[in-house]
């Protein structure tokens, strides 16, 4: 597992507290994990991970409300990475992410991982090129073990660049698809950064609304919020 899909696992069990998540599998249900694992062992058929063009669009937008994303770029997963399907105005850049850079562990080939995600400016030239890296590298062919050694390598080499100050995301979508250990998330907006105290943001603190993760090379702030992207109530 990469540092960013520990990451994002982590974050996983935090928001979906409430929901059966992969780290909750696996303490109580080590049998059923290691079935979860074994369904996604090795990578689906392409034609499986790939959408219409105008569905993910759609979806990839629903990431964040219209007054944000309406103006967005959009890119769409090909047959070799993702690709611009909709030139943006604001500098937003809005995806829709497949398990390999979006779920846990056991759903990393899991076809049916569709996460709206829309990047700001700041996290569409550091965090995203992470993502579309790793996407690169599944869509030719790489195992999971060399996606993971290729994508650490390249951040050890600073060939993909430290997190850019002011780094966030909107994940506010009530649609797509986390995965069969975290089905649907919450609605949150994330941060990123290259390295901070989690204690700097007052994070995991009883009572604070704000969740942090730190590994060697990044943290993640992930707030939760009241709505959707549609504007309905999270509930």
């Amino acid at each position: 597992m990469t540092r960013q899909q520990l990451t994002r696992k982590q974050i996983h069990n935090i928001l979906l507290s409430a929901f059966v998540c992969a780290a909750a599998l696996c303490a109580a249900n080590p049998a059923g994990a290691q079935s979860a694992k074994q369904s996604y062992s090795t990578m689906a058929p392409l034609e499986e991970y790939l959408m219409d063009r105008n569905a993910e669009i759609a979806l990839a937008r629903s990431a964040a409300p219209e007054s944000i994303s309406r103006d967005a770029e959009v890119l769409v997963l090909g047959r070799h990475g993702f690709e611009t399907a909709v030139k943006g105005k604001n500098g937003f850049v809005c995806i829709v992410e497949r398990g390999w850079t979006a779920a846990a562990d056991p759903d990393f080939w899991n076809a049916k991982v569709r996460v709206p995600i829309c990047d700001n400016a700041a996290a569409a030239r550091s965090y995203l090129l992470r993502s579309m890296k790793t996407t690169e590298l599944v869509l030719a062919g790489r195992t999971k073990a060399q996606v993971e050694e290729s994508v650490a390598a390249a951040v050890k080499k600073k060939e993909l660049p430290p997190m850019e100050p002011g780094a966030m995301c909107y994940m506010m979508s009530k649609q797509g698809y986390g995965g069969d250990s975290a089905p649907h998330w919450p609605s949150h907006v994330m941060f990123f950064y290259s390295k901070m105290d989690a204690a700097s943001w007052g994070a995991n603190l009883p009572g604070s609304p704000v969740m942090a993760v730190n590994d060697d090379e990044l943290t993640e702030f992930a707030i939760g919020v009241q709505r959707w992207s549609d504007g309905t109530e999270n509930r």
